[in-house]
């Protein structure tokens, strides 16, 4: 396994557990404790994790906004299979929206084998991951660049958003709540998903059970 898979683990497994300690670690990848010292150190550096004594606990909670590059390595399995299941959701010649997170780019990936399809998305990375596709229309809502992201979000992306309607809507979250409903961690994501989301007949929300009976900051609409 390479160094960046073992990482790619390591996060999950500290997303999951909220801990991980550095002896299991090394007795199952089959490295030196050393190494995933190494690993938790780098994990740290980018703000997951906290290390600690012979361990590391995460570092993220449903109010934690991390940076694009640093969500779309976490949960990444999980992130996979999600993907793999709204794709079947989508047929040959289907509009769809596509919200600026993570889980989003993952399914890209997957529908790229269907035909005549329209993106409509916030997502910079999306629109780059589609940008040598053929046959397929691709909609930007513009907007202004959020920093530290590669979502583009403000009233210019709403009302564009406003003035489409769609097939399917595939947005995700920071949480999942019976009372409080699906939420966010910040404002300015949080209208775009509720813009995107108002915009069309199916509206799926991508989230793993990491989310589930987690409050996040602002509400993005109730659960039905």
């Amino acid at each position: 396994m390479l160094a960046a898979e073992r990482r790619n683990v390591i996060l999950a497994r500290i997303q999951s557990e909220k801990r991980v300690i550095v002896t299991e670690l090394s007795k199952e990848f089959d490295v030196s404790e050393e190494t995933i010292r190494r690993d938790i150190e780098k994990l740290s550096n980018e703000g997951i994790a906290i290390k600690t004594y012979g361990g590391a606990l995460s570092n993220t909670t449903t109010q934690t906004d991390l940076p694009y590059n640093t969500r779309k390595k976490t949960n990444v399995e999980l992130k996979q299979k999600i993907a793999e299941k709204v794709a079947t959701m989508i047929k040959d010649g289907d509009r769809i929206m596509l919200d600026a997170s993570s889980t989003a780019i993952y399914v890209t990936r997957q529908i790229k084998t269907r035909k005549n399809i329209t993106v409509i998305t916030n997502s910079v990375e999306i629109m780059l991951e589609l940008a040598d596709k053929t046959g397929w229309t691709i909609l930007s809502t513009g907007g202004s660049l959020r920093e530290g992201s590669y979502s583009l979000y403000g009233s210019s992306a709403e009302k564009m958003i406003r003035d489409h309607h769609v097939d399917i809507a595939i947005c995700s979250a920071k949480g999942l709540d019976s009372r409080m409903g699906i939420t966010d961690s910040n404002e300015k994501d949080a209208e775009m998903k509720k813009a995107i989301f108002n915009a069309a007949n199916t509206k799926v929300l991508a989230i793993d059970s990491t989310k589930f009976d987690n409050m996040s900051f602002i509400k993005v609409c109730d659960l039905r």
